[in-house]
């Protein structure tokens, strides 16, 4: 495993070097609008209406909400002081399940009004943040504290007015275990050089960052979260996740030349990033003329089967004034169109019903994930809960009119303060390609393995059958890992 300078990087909770403040920051300007992070309260109220009067889509969607076992609210959490993702003596998946019990939770009180799930899902997040005091491991560390913080804080937010919720104590939870880690992944990326991790890991960080400064009401946490989508060193800036943009108008995802669950994770998470983003006035969705839809469009035709352009690219991996490589790509992978997550409902409907903008390949997408579920849906391992998911029942929504549809909801000196600049276009930023191609007749959901893709990042991705006899995608993260290789060199 590569090492970092010393060992502040590396412990949860020092926030040394990293600009995270050790406590939660009341930033200047006052408060962000609450809820706001990937629902408002305007989301929330849409979703027990629709649910409410039997309309459809959402009534299939909440159905896959009610049949989670982790929605039940007889939920119980089960917290640990320390979390280790990576290595010896892993225990990370007690707290994604807790999580996304949590959120789920959450989301049914939203919806139903009853109280019960609200309670649980308080109960769950006050269990955390009174024993959880580090994560550790091997890098995957870092991708433990993106993920989970992130979504931590999302199912927090659902219920951060509620009786009995312990905000304040939370908050530290947020800014000295989860905070730190990802804050310092993306100024010095676990001391290897900038391309040597993947577009995932920055994303995940990414999502970290804004997220805590939201709930947290740190501008200026959130101010970086978005200059680093805009113009990070790392593969998770947007122009290096979405290096090249085909005259089809198709935006190239980098990791499309590495495989397509990597691609469908990437494009998850900065969906998530973005609609975080929009729900606070600042409009990154549209940023560089759309380029998150020529990107997102881009995988969703390619995962259909399409035949899609690639250009060949090589790039450097190792350790800062240690071990070097380079590895290339030379086209896109092969794909199975059954292959999904849960993550193309909320970009089929900020492009298409809130923008009005075309959207063909991921519409096209969504529609056949739908009704998208959550966390324990798809699968047993660390993959099937990277997504919070029910993009169904919570971002379908109706078309917006010619008013709504030109800017994000908040108030503009949230979205000035943040510094997002660039317009958000007005073309559609994607053009109908070919048609697409017949599937890959090699796809295979598995990849001929079984591992657990979020331990070890390989190309496993293990089957399961969902209702309706569709195929979804089980595996893991699928991020890099670095193995010891002889002469002492870590391999992703």
């Amino acid at each position: 495993m590569l090492k970092i300078a010393g060992t502040a990087a590396g412990a949860a909770g020092t926030g040394v070097g990293t600009g995270m403040a050790a406590t939660p920051a009341s930033a200047a300007g006052g408060a962000y609008p609450h809820p706001g992070l990937l629902h408002t309260k305007a989301d929330l109220a849409r979703m027990a209406a629709k649910v409410k009067a039997g309309a459809e889509p959402y009534t299939a969607g909440f159905a896959k909400l009610t049949a989670n076992r982790h929605a039940r609210s007889d939920y119980r959490a089960n917290p640990q002081a320390t979390v280790v993702r990576g290595g010896t003596g892993q225990n990370y998946a007690t707290l994604y399940n807790d999580i996304h019990a949590a959120y789920q939770n959450a989301l049914r009180f939203h919806v139903t009004g009853d109280g019960a799930h609200a309670d649980t899902a308080v109960a769950i997040l006050n269990a955390w943040s009174a024993k959880l005091t580090s994560l550790t491991g091997n890098a995957d560390r870092f991708l433990a504290a993106g993920l989970y913080g992130y979504q931590i804080a999302n199912a927090a937010e659902l219920v951060r007015d509620h009786d009995g919720f312990e905000l304040d104590r939370f908050q530290e939870m947020l800014t000295t275990v989860f905070a730190p880690l990802s804050d310092d992944f993306l100024v010095r990326h676990n001391g290897a050089v900038i391309t040597n991790y993947w577009t995932n890991w920055d994303l995940t960080a990414m999502a970290c960052v804004l997220a805590t400064g939201i709930f947290c009401d740190d501008r200026t946490q959130v101010a970086r979260a978005v200059d680093y989508f805009k113009n990070g060193e790392g593969l998770g800036a947007v122009k290096k996740a979405i290096p090249v943009v085909h005259d089809d108008g198709l935006g190239e995802w980098l990791e499309a030349g590495r495989d397509q669950g990597h691609a469908l994770l990437g494009v998850g998470l900065m969906g998530t990033f973005c609609e975080m983003a929009w729900n606070q006035g600042i409009d990154l969705y549209g940023y560089d003329d759309n380029r998150f839809l020529k990107g997102a469009q881009y995988v969703a035709k390619w995962s259909l089967g399409g035949k899609v352009a690639y250009t060949a690219n090589t790039r450097a991996k190792g350790a800062v004034n240690g071990w070097s490589g380079r590895e290339a790509a030379s086209d896109a992978a092969s794909v199975n169109p059954d292959m999904t997550r849960p993550i193309w409902a909320m970009i089929a409907n900020h492009y298409t019903k809130r923008r009005g903008l075309d959207a063909s390949h991921v519409t096209r997408i969504a529609a056949r994930s739908a009704p998208e579920g959550g966390g324990g849906d798809y699968g047993p391992n660390s993959g099937g809960y990277d997504q919070l998911g029910y993009g169904t029942l919570a971002f379908t929504r109706d078309k917006a009119t010619a008013a709504e549809a030109g800017a994000p909801p908040a108030a503009p000196d949230v979205a000035s303060h943040s510094g997002t600049g660039s317009g958000s276009g007005s073309g559609s930023g994607s053009k109908k390609g070919a048609s697409e191609a017949s599937p890959a007749a090699s796809a295979n959901p598995q990849g001929g393995r079984g591992e657990d893709l979020a331990a070890t990042g390989t190309s496993d991705i293990p089957a399961w059958t969902a209702a309706g006899g569709v195929t979804a995608l089980a595996g893991g993260l699928l991020l890099l890992r670095r193995r010891n290789r002889p002469g002492g060199r870590p391999e992703n």
